[in-house]
């Protein structure tokens, strides 16, 4: 029996659809949403404004904003509730990392482009090969 199910969401509508999976088959578990943010960098798209702040916590919280509200409102259609945690740091790393602690991953995937494979990595194929419980790919 699955009990605890981790979702990682980044904001995207394939992750969306990881969210509604995870509802629709695992309604009666416990569901934690993830968002990882892109670790402090001057070289790294959104963590450039992490970098650079002064107030770096704010930023994370300010940047997980939109999929935080976006992951409430969709477990509100459900009518169920979603716990929601935000880490900074490599996104398959972390999820990984936090899958010990569930029964089942289930993540989005979608191709991004020839950079975003090459700088930053499949997040689900990192997570598919790295977590220690068995893994969902949503499309």
């Amino acid at each position: 029996m699955i009990a605890r199910v981790l979702v990682a969401m980044d904001g995207s509508e394939v992750a969306e659809r990881a969210l509604r999976y995870a509802l629709d088959v695992h309604g009666d578990a416990e569901i934690v949403v993830l968002h990882v943010t892109g670790e402090p960098s001057s070289m790294m798209g959104e963590a450039t404004g992490m970098a650079l702040s002064e107030d770096p916590e704010g930023e994370i919280r300010d940047q997980a904003a939109d999929v935080i509200d976006r992951a409430r409102e969709i477990a509100t259609e459900y009518d169920e509730e979603v716990d929601i945690e935000v880490a900074v740091g490599r996104p398959g790393k972390r999820i990984v990392e936090r899958a010990e602690d569930f029964d089942t991953v289930v993540v989005g995937t979608h191709d991004g482009t020839l950079v975003d494979r090459l700088l930053v990595g499949n997040v689900a194929q990192t997570v598919f090969r790295g977590s220690p419980v068995s893994v969902t790919v949503v499309r």
